[in-house]
């Protein structure tokens, strides 16, 4: 009887890679690198995302104005380092739209650099830049400058050379974008639309194209205007370095700057408490979609609990807070809804003197829409880049009643 055949072991082959371990004992912590102080960071991506007609590209306009001139961000704080910008655009022309722009929101022009196309080092031949083959030709030409500070492309789903549906698509290509950013220590901020019938989403999946977008970015900003006026908000929707609430108001004003040339710029207004969710809502949702929304159900709440007559305020906060309520929703919600925040007491020295909200006397029981003329509170205090904010008038914030 034959022995069976002894088989036969295949030889490990020595491979030309191997897993690279780091002990995190080893590694040196550093703090993030802002441009933008919890908005825009140095090396990272983030996504402004937004309807048609909310300003998107002015906005962004506004925002290189500030880091070119050392102006200041639209939260009122002051750009101490001020750099140079660069401008990819496939939808906007540079001599009628973006340089107009620039000089309106008064921009150091020196400090930004429009990418208009790529050229041939050997014929002298010129093409169209296309951002998602041509990626790897701004490294050289970022050095040559001096180096870049904010990278600009609108609209950021060019840069996918693929199905911008499709999250391996997106992921590819926003790589080489992500690898621009970490090795010039570059913001790069990406523009985009809301996809069609999102409204109910949350406002970070809004973004259109495969979720890839929202997921690689550090932070995603969204903005959103109000119909049938000029009321702008610039919201957090997402964050993985910073927090990720509050926003600010804007608006976008046309202006002339002689010789037929007509531009438009933005202005900012004030700040803004809440999360993306509400703070979008306060301009997406009117009348009867209130009900629908943290922010609406914020409003009914301070109606049904004000129709009696003045409550204090410590009263609403612990009743909105049973209610699952946050407080920066209803601060929001009083606004909206026109309730007057007053003191009581204390003239005699009979009785403590207390914050107490009340509805207006008229119109108390009426369901206003939000940022009406009564109630227009995102337009106040307006201000370009370059001026110090005008403080906010005193609110009950501000006491210790709160």
């Amino acid at each position: 009887m034959s022995a069976e055949p002894v088989p036969l072991i295949k030889q490990p082959v020595s491979a030309k890679w191997r897993a690279e371990l780091t002990p995190a004992s080893a590694i040196t912590p550093v703090p993030i690198n802002w441009l933008w102080p919890s908005w825009l960071a140095r090396g990272k991506l983030t996504v402004l995302a937004g309807a048609g007609g909310s300003g998107k590209t002015t906005l962004a306009i506004g925002l290189i104005s500030t880091l070119t001139s050392g102006g200041r961000w639209p939260d009122g704080e002051i750009c101490r380092d001020r750099g140079n910008a660069l401008i990819w655009s496939s939808e906007d022309d540079a001599a009628d739209t973006l340089v107009p722009r620039l000089i309106a929101a008064g921009a150091d022009l020196s400090r930004v650099h429009i990418i208009q196309g790529r050229m041939n080092a050997a014929s002298g031949e010129r093409e169209p830049f296309d951002p998602a083959t041509d990626f790897d030709l701004l490294k050289e030409a970022v050095t040559e400058i001096g180096g870049a500070s904010l990278l600009l492309l609108d609209p950021v789903v060019n840069v996918v050379k693929g199905d911008m549906h499709r999250a391996n698509d997106v992921r590819r290509a926003l790589q080489a974008v992500i690898d621009f950013a970490e090795a010039h220590g570059c913001a790069v901020l990406g523009i985009t639309h809301f996809s069609k019938g999102s409204g109910a989403s949350s406002p970070a999946d809004r973004v259109i194209g495969s979720q890839a977008f929202g997921a690689l970015a550090r932070a995603v900003l969204v903005a959103a205007k109000q119909e049938e006026t000029e009321t702008r908000v610039l919201a957090r929707a997402k964050s993985n370095i910073s927090d990720d609430q509050g926003g600010v108001a804007y608006v976008v004003e046309p202006c002339s700057l002689g010789n037929g040339i007509e531009t438009t710029r933005v202005l900012w207004g004030e700040r803004i408490e809440g999360s993306a969710r509400d703070i979008l809502a306060s301009v997406e949702h009117t009348g009867d979609d209130d009900h629908r929304t943290e922010h609406g159900e914020a409003c009914n709440f301070l109606r049904d609990i004000l129709q009696r007559g003045p409550v204090p305020t410590r009263q609403i906060k612990s009743e909105a807070s049973d209610a699952g309520l946050s407080w920066a929703t209803i601060r929001r919600a009083q606004k909206t809804i026109g309730a007057e925040a007053i003191k009581e007491g204390g003239r005699l020295g009979d009785k403590k003197q207390q914050w107490v909200w009340q509805l207006p006397a008229q119109g108390a029981h009426e369901n206003q829409k939000v940022l009406t003329k009564n109630s227009e509170h995102l337009l106040e205090n307006v201000n370009t880049f370059c001026d110090q904010p005008t403080p906010p008038p005193f609110d009950e914030s501000d006491s210790e009643e709160l």
